[in-house]
């Protein structure tokens, strides 16, 4: 099956649900910080399952401390491939150089 896309896809279908009223307002507003409709965000989140095949983001009652496991056990993975991808002291880039490239003054 080819990859759905909320850009590309025709929208023909509604979908219509009952909210408590300041909930939906307090959504907008936070949407809106960020440049989205609810609309927008609900189209979002709807990509984001077909991309992943699944929820999102994670459904616990202690979310906060799962997602941050799982950012933390994603930085030790990049870290270490980090560390495998050097093959020779000349692959290594000094601190120095790194603020440099980035335009940052030490």
């Amino acid at each position: 099956m080819n990859q759905l896309s909320i850009t590309d896809a025709p929208k023909t279908s509604t979908f219509q649900m009952r909210i408590n009223p300041e909930i939906k307002s307090e959504a907008e507003r936070i949407f809106s910080q960020c440049g989205l409709t609810l609309t927008d965000a609900v189209n979002v989140f709807l990509q984001q399952t077909l991309n992943i095949g699944g929820m999102p983001f994670i459904v616990t009652s202690d979310s906060k401390e799962a997602l941050r496991n799982q950012a933390i056990a994603i930085l030790m993975s990049e870290i270490q491939k980090g560390r495998d991808s050097v093959k020779s002291e000349s692959d290594w880039v000094s601190e120095e150089e790194m603020l440099r490239h980035f335009g940052v003054d030490a």
